[in-house]
């Protein structure tokens, strides 16, 4: 696993974590749950960038099978 999935996945739980941080208590702070869900959501498209559609898929396997 290269060092930037590494990275990825920090986002997403860094970004969990602080969301829920952001959570408890009486007196949420709706700015920091904001930018939890933001680095959440940024770890989950940069990991969602590298997996390939499944389009992309079928039309390799027809081209080997036709």
């Amino acid at each position: 696993m290269s060092l930037m999935k590494y990275f990825n996945y920090v986002l997403i739980i860094l970004g969990a974590i602080v969301a829920i941080y952001a959570k408890s208590g009486t007196e949420q702070n709706e700015y920091i749950l904001i930018g939890g869900i933001i680095i959440l959501m940024m770890g989950v498209y940069r990991i969602s960038r590298s997996i390939p559609s499944k389009e992309d898929s079928d039309d390799v396997d027809n081209t080997e099978n036709g």
